[in-house]
């Protein structure tokens, strides 16, 4: 599982001309599923995302997390995370979990996430034709991969 963690002041996502999700001060995590992940794995990234310390603190240091914050989160589905590009310039997806394995676990960590944590969860699409608008903070942008 990939995730790329970008630290917001506000992030939203659209489908079909209309907000399906938005937030304020957060994180937006973009997240890619690969063809051998797992329930563990996505638990892993998760966790790693709740509890990543990419805030300041008093002092100007990044040593608070998005909990300590009391940020949100938008959770958005991207296979193309898992885009290779080795050979050629168009892209191979098959790393990319199918959509019968990957939504799923999309699923589960959009409500593991709720379940795990005191924040505002707020969610994409699967599969949908998205339009994502952000104000990047810093700009912070992590990638987890497990």
């Amino acid at each position: 599982m990939k995730a790329v963690i970008q630290r917001v002041k506000r992030a939203s996502v659209s489908a079909e001309d209309r907000v399906i999700g938005s937030i304020g001060p957060g994180l937006l995590i973009l997240v890619g599923v690969h063809q051998d992940d797992n329930r563990k794995i996505m638990e892993w990234v998760a966790e790693k995302i709740i509890n990543l310390r990419i805030f300041s603190d008093e002092e100007g240091k990044m040593n608070r997390s998005v909990q300590d914050c009391n940020g949100e989160l938008l959770v958005v589905s991207q296979f193309t995370l898992y885009g290779n590009i080795e050979k050629g310039t168009r892209p191979s997806f098959i790393e990319s979990a199918k959509p019968d394995v990957a939504e799923p676990l999309y699923d589960d960590m959009v409500s593991y996430l709720k379940d795990r944590s005191n924040l505002g969860v707020q969610e994409g699409r699967f599969g949908a034709m998205m339009e994502v608008e952000l104000v990047n903070d810093g700009p912070v942008t992590i990638i987890i991969e497990k």
